[in-house]
């Protein structure tokens, strides 16, 4: 069959197509707004050429240094300019960015050290005597390059290595007019990043610039991002490289407000000090603000816009954000879709319902974000799609340009993860008339009582509704008669006395008696270091639980 006449001599050239990359950016930003504020620690402050030529800098030291096309470099910081500038200056070089989640213990990041590869290390002061205890437990043989961080707003290390090299001195070896090259391809990896599995090793997500800026570009299209927005790292840049937000930070040409450690008075502080308008966080950093003493809220403006994500926040945090004067967007991803790939887009006329209807709505994980090809609820033996009658449930998949390229050096995980041609997210939920998708639970964290199922969120939920309840989480627990019945975990707020008769009462206003838990249990939840509550150290506590009558 002969070619059309549109495939011929109508090919790629370097006139017509480039490959997507959101290091393009901050180029662009840094030509046609060079004097606009872009950082923003403690009494630093850096416009956005300043920021370009260091990050140019950077990936000409690590070139120097022979770290190159596919090599890894990790990171161990906060959310600190070295940080900003490890997501422009490391993929310049044509390196892979590894940002460490530095909530780990000195194992698994020996561990991710030796599966990634990685040829160099830039560690902040405030996690050094943590590497100095992972170094050692390294089994790779492969040399590795210290570059360590000074930062005022913490203070000297407390740890020191003789052949170590200060961060300052590495980059002042760098070029900051250094040509950087553009992606040859933009399936090339930019970055690796880890599950936080409860089982077996953590499988390293890749990354690729195609992914990065459109994800990156979808966060401008869901938030409605105007230029020069002030942007507060309240989320872990570790965490999805910042849900790409350090990329679609600097397309906007923004300003990055930088945070070392989440605090209700320093949020707030921020706010008032930098005019801040958009942050984002995992719903217990919204429910901090929400349950802050109202002293630390006096002369907060309202309309800050922020954007939560979670497997199903509780509706009594969007009400009390609402109440705040705050502007919530609820998202909702996974690592291996670069955070956010659904978004719970907003409609005028939710406006005229009452609060708590509103939270509702807003409760829900949504549609597609702009630049995802698909978000479905999908039978996950046969990946029909289910009925949208806001009752079937069936499995969250995604499909198009905002997936990983795999799990490295995984292929059996890569292919499970995309079965079918669908990323497969573990996530049950239902779909709606209107196409929105709510999550119901974790595949894992159906609770199965006397064959009924219960979804542990929508008790949680139920939970969260107390006045007295600052975080709440229910798993299982092993039953004689019944298989499985719900165990409540229930963090309380400072000051609130109340009894697990008081909770389960609460449940039996608002639950079929089969969902009410059985188990009440009090104390602080453990967390993960962006705010996710870690229910199998949960499932390890249940047996203890002591049940109750009901």
């Amino acid at each position: 069959m002969p070619n059309s006449p549109y495939d011929q001599q109508l090919d790629k050239t370097a006139a017509n197509f480039s490959a997507l990359s959101p290091l393009d950016f901050i180029r662009r930003t840094a030509e046609v707004y060079p004097e606009r504020l872009a950082v923003i620690h403690g009494d630093l402050r850096r416009n956005w050429e300043q920021t370009y030529r260091r990050s140019r800098q950077l990936a000409s030291a690590l070139q120097q240094a022979g770290i190159g096309k596919n090599d890894t470099v990790a990171v161990m910081l906060p959310n600190t300019p070295p940080m900003v500038e490890a997501h422009f200056g490391i993929p310049m070089a044509g390196a892979v960015l590894n940002t460490l989640n530095t909530r780990l213990d000195a194992e698994t990041i020996a561990f991710m050290l030796d599966h990634g590869e990685a040829k160099a290390l830039i560690v902040d002061p405030e996690f050094a005597r943590l590497i100095a205890r992972a170094l050692p437990l390294r089994k790779r043989e492969q040399p590795l390059k210290l570059i360590t961080v000074q930062d005022a707003l913490f203070g000297p290390a407390t740890a020191e290595w003789p052949d170590a090299q200060d961060y300052e001195d590495f980059l002042a070896g760098g070029d900051p007019d250094f040509n950087w090259q553009r992606p040859a391809d933009e399936w090339d990896a930019i970055a690796l990043n880890y599950t936080s599995g409860t089982t077996g090793d953590p499988k390293g997500v890749v990354y690729h610039h195609r992914g990065a800026a459109l994800n990156a570009v979808s966060n401008i299209l869901e938030w409605d991002i105007p230029k020069h927005p002030v942007y507060l790292w309240t989320l872990p840049m570790f965490h999805c490289n910042g849900w790409c937000f350090p990329w679609t930070v600097a397309a906007r040409a923004g300003i990055n407000v930088c945070l070392r450690r989440v605090d209700a008075a320093a949020i707030f502080d921020a706010i008032r000090d930098h005019g801040v308008t958009h942050y984002c966080g995992a719903p217990i950093v919204h429910s901090l603000l929400v349950n802050a003493p109202p002293s630390l809220k006096e002369g907060v403006p309202a309309g800050v816009k922020a954007m939560v994500a979670g497997a199903a926040p509780p509706a009594s945090m969007i009400e009390g954000m609402e109440e705040l004067g705050f502007d919530l967007t609820h998202v909702y991803g996974l690592t291996e879709v670069y955070g956010p790939a659904t978004v719970c887009a907003k409609h005028t006329d939710w406006d005229t319902l009452e609060i708590g209807a509103r939270a509702q709505l807003n409760a829900r994980q949504g549609v597609r974000y702009h630049l995802e090809q698909e978000a479905r609820v999908l039978d996950p033996e046969t990946l029909a799609p289910v009925p949208w009658d806001g009752e079937t449930m069936g499995e969250i998949m995604f499909r198009g340009n905002i997936a990983m390229k795999g799990y490295l050096k995984n292929p059996a995980a890569t292919e499970k993860a995309f079965a079918g041609g669908w990323f497969h997210s573990g996530d049950l939920a239902v779909q709606y008339p209107d196409g929105y998708i709510k999550i119901k639970d974790r595949s894992k964290d159906i609770i199965i009582s006397g064959g009924e199922n219960i979804s542990s969120i929508e008790v949680e939920d139920v939970l969260y509704r107390h006045p007295a309840v600052l975080g709440a989480a229910v798993v299982a627990k092993p039953d004689p008669k019944w298989g499985e019945t719900p165990c409540a975990f229930v963090e309380l707020k400072e000051g609130a006395d109340v009894t697990a008769e008081d909770i389960v009462a609460h449940c039996k206003q608002h639950l079929a008696g089969f969902k009410v838990p059985r188990a009440v249990v009090f104390g602080a939840l453990p967390k993960t270091s962006t705010g996710k509550i870690q229910k199998f150290e949960l499932r390890r506590q249940v047996g203890s639980a002591q049940a109750i009558d009901i």
